[in-house]
């Protein structure tokens, strides 16, 4: 057992949640809807980056969201903060030597598609890697070689579209892309990745796809739209956008997962 999962037995107290979420650019306050909830700086968990990203924070909460146990990491590391695409290689797997079976990933996206505009809430159904690298690059063992075709998880996927009709939240479906920034796309990127069959663009996610997978956990995903991708609204894009946009379609999302897990 490694050290990052004896802190967290130890402060769980007995609480074994089989449920975790990574939480995006806006979903920070769903954390505050835990009952009972512990707190665990990243800095006490070995293995745990700190996200230098203005809006993440960096611990992991537990408790009760209805009857259901959940873990929340609130903050990621990016693979363009330290051109590391594993980064988050340690945490997923303390998740799964804590017994974490589900991950439910959330991020903040750029949209492709004039019909879900920002504030929009969009379940991920598959995803284009075109950053160049994979967090398993250096892995020795044949694990490596992970199958993708059903990456992300139907069952949950179903689960979490009965939660968003209950919800009366708009849940769009679409393909993620991701680059691997900090720069944002430009216009010609953007007229790229819709020919590609992209719905929606970002800059995390995806590694954590991989290597959940690798581990054998079971995936859903979804995006909070902040903005048009470039070119589609004639302005320029920004990071403060993305703080200032994320929180709408952030509420929304709340509810479905909120829904999704109280039942």
């Amino acid at each position: 057992m490694n050290i990052a999962i004896s802190v967290l037995v130890n402060k769980l107290n007995g609480l074994a949640p089989q449920t975790a979420i990574i939480l995006g650019s806006g979903l920070g306050s769903l954390v505050d809807e835990l009952r009972d909830a512990v707190r665990i700086p990243y800095s006490e968990l070995q293995g745990f980056p700190h996200s230098g990203v203005s809006g993440h924070a960096a611990e992991v909460v537990a408790g009760h969201l209805g009857k259901t146990p959940v873990l929340m990491l609130s903050g990621r590391a990016h693979y363009y903060e330290n051109a590391d695409a594993s980064v988050m290689r340690a945490p997923l797997e303390t998740l799964h030597g804590l017994g974490i079976e589900r991950l439910i990933l959330t991020n903040a996206a750029g949209s492709l598609r004039e019909d879900m505009p920002p504030g929009s809430v969009m379940q991920i159904t598959d995803h284009i890697n075109f950053s160049g690298s994979n967090p398993l690059f250096g892995e020795p063992s044949d694990r490596r070689f992970v199958g993708l075709t059903n990456a992300y998880d139907e069952e949950i996927q179903a689960q979490m579209r009965a939660a968003a009709k209950s919800a009366d939240v708009e849940l769009h479906q679409g393909v993620y892309m991701w680059f691997s920034g900090p720069s944002f796309e430009t216009p010609a990127e953007i007229r790229m990745a819709r020919t590609f069959g992209a719905d929606a663009v970002g800059m995390s996610t995806v590694p954590e796809v991989i290597l959940a997978r690798f581990l054998g956990l079971r995936v859903a995903a979804a995006s909070v739209v902040t903005n048009l991708a470039a070119g589609m609204s004639g302005g320029e894009l920004s990071h403060d956008e993305t703080k200032e946009m994320a929180p709408l379609g952030g509420l929304r999302l709340a509810a479905v997962l909120r829904q999704m897990l109280s039942s």
